[in-house]
């Protein structure tokens, strides 16, 4: 049981939920054993479930951290961890150390485990800790601006937003396509104003067609409703235009 400093350290709720299968063939494990243990105190079982005939275990409750720390920057670990050791008869046993719960989410361990016949030797998976909670040794400094014949990816000490950015006018195979420089302001830009006009394009067919159905029906009694339909048309198609020719 958690002692009551323990209690106090997480006060709040999280959860969990295990999904077992097979490696080999991806069938659900029905039976499989599900040991919990804080990782502070591997010996405790603080909980221990086991799946049904489709591999899953039930949902519970484990002790989490309060969610005003994933709120505020610089502050506390957000997420508590714990031991997770998977035991089902005729598989390799597997344990994973540093399972993260935060509070009010639910942590869903997906897992595979292998056939006693291809191994017999236990797993030990180790999820390490976030890079603002772990201890990692120091960023090399590296140069922002680097030569183009360069390889591997750039890591930046800090946000940089581009002024440019080179854009590929065809798939990224063909080696035909030329690229151009755009400001980047006006590619975020045009990319947005697409996604809008694309939803306006949806809604402006779908009430297109239903005044249609509507007016050649000619019901009196649906009358009222075109009036509003058409209403809502005329409003979507000044909404296309806005989006189309840019006055955001």
């Amino acid at each position: 049981m958690y002692s009551l400093k323990a209690a106090q350290d997480f006060p709040d709720t999280g959860y969990f939920r295990a999904n077992i299968t097979s490696e080999v063939d991806n069938r659900p494990i029905e039976g499989a054993s599900i040991q919990i243990s804080h990782i502070d105190t591997p010996d405790t079982i603080l909980e221990e479930i086991t799946t049904d005939s489709s591999g899953q275990s039930e949902t519970i409750e484990l002790p989490a951290p309060p969610l005003e720390y994933s709120l505020e920057p610089l502050s506390n670990q957000p997420y508590s961890e714990y031991n997770i050791r998977i035991e089902a008869p005729g598989y390799e046993s597997l344990d994973i150390s540093g399972a993260e719960i935060l509070s009010g989410e639910t942590a869903l361990q997906n897992t595979a485990m292998l056939p006693l016949a291809y191994s017999d030797t236990e797993q030990l998976f180790v999820i390490p800790a976030h890079t603002l909670y772990g201890e990692y040794p120091p960023k090399i400094p590296e140069d922002e601006i680097k030569p183009i014949t360069q390889t591997g990816e750039i890591v930046l000490s800090r946000v940089v937003i581009p002024e440019y950015v080179i854009v590929h006018n065809g798939p990224p195979n063909d080696a035909s396509a030329k690229d151009y420089y755009v400001k980047y302001k006006d590619y975020i830009k045009n990319k947005f104003v697409y996604s809008l006009i694309l939803r306006h394009c949806i809604r402006f067919q779908f009430l297109y067609y239903t005044i249609y159905y509507t007016i050649s029906n000619n019901r009196r009694e649906n009358m009222f409703n075109t009036f509003h339909l058409l209403n809502l048309f005329i409003s979507s198609r000044m909404h296309i235009f806005i989006h189309c020719h840019g006055y955001i």
